[in-house]
């Protein structure tokens, strides 16, 4: 079973940035979807950026494009998550998710099998 810690998260003023960490361990395969997910208050996880381990191909929502980036330091199996031009409905709890296979796209929450707990993001003037 992959294990996984975010950290990273707090409190920044609209137009800040962040840098989202995902520690990694207990992969079995080279081919695994990492994602990044968003979950504000009252709603659902909703996928930010995805990464495949095979091929380093990365998927980012429309919403963040030109702002977020995902990336993987593979040596330490690292997922980040660089959060530019930081505006207030990027606010909630960011997790991390790794399911084994491709992601194909941005997959919902039920492709995944392991999750972190979660690191609070709150951007307010």
């Amino acid at each position: 079973q992959v294990q996984l810690m975010e950290s990273g998260g707090g409190s920044v003023q609209p137009g800040g940035s962040l840098r989202l960490s995902c520690a990694g361990s207990g992969f079995t395969s080279r081919t695994y979807c990492m994602a990044w997910f968003r979950q504000a208050p009252g709603k659902g996880r909703e996928d930010v950026a995805t990464f495949d381990t095979y091929g380093d191909v990365t998927v980012h929502r429309r919403s963040g494009q030109g702002r977020f980036t995902i990336s993987r330091d593979g040596a330490d199996n690292t997922l980040y998550l660089q959060m530019n031009s930081l505006k207030p409905e990027d606010s909630g709890m960011y997790y991390c998710a790794a399911g084994l296979g491709y992601c194909l796209g941005l997959p919902m929450e039920t492709r995944f099998n392991d999750w972190g707990q979660g690191t609070q993001v709150t951007v307010s003037p």
